[in-house]
């Protein structure tokens, strides 16, 4: 039979440490929720303030879940697993920032670019009739006397 201690609770009665999986979680979904949810708003996307946000609370709640096997070995359990589930959630912190704040940064400029008040190449596009429409067209419609230019709208569709 397994001895208690002097307050009368033994090892077999120990408390789950509950602080430090919600903690992992809360890191986790920071994490896994900024391609799909708030990388799609600009107010999010170029600085993920949200998901350091949720990085910050996470990592607060699991260190907090960390320390109370320490200051409480009789009640509480987690010693292992909240220094597991602190570096995997810090190592993903830091892949975080990386792909955020610098590989991101280091993605080729494009080489064909149109920079402002640079003549466009000629292009042929379908309109929403599906008719076919060329740059060189709009720039000299038949029939008319002259064009001085075209403007030129480019919007992120539904693909």
């Amino acid at each position: 039979m397994p001895e208690t201690s002097s307050s009368g609770v033994g090892p077999a009665s120990r408390r789950g440490n509950w602080l430090i999986w919600v903690g992992f979680l809360v890191c986790a979904f920071a994490f896994l929720s900024y391609v799909p949810i708030f990388a799609r708003y600009p107010v999010t996307r170029d600085i993920p303030w949200v998901n350091l946000l949720l990085f910050a609370v996470g990592l607060i709640i699991l260190f907090v879940g960390w320390r109370r096997p320490y200051a409480a070995p009789g009640v509480y359990r987690g010693k292992i697993s909240g220094a597991v589930l602190g570096t995997i959630s810090v190592a993903t912190l830091v892949f975080f920032c990386l792909g955020t704040f610098y590989f991101s940064r280091k993605l080729p400029a494009p080489t064909q670019r149109v920079r402002v008040g640079q003549k466009a190449p000629d292009f042929t596009l379908t309109d929403s009739s599906g008719a076919t429409v060329t740059l060189a067209s709009l720039l000299n419609p038949v029939g008319s006397p002259s064009v001085k230019g075209v403007l030129l709208v480019f919007y992120r569709g539904y693909w």
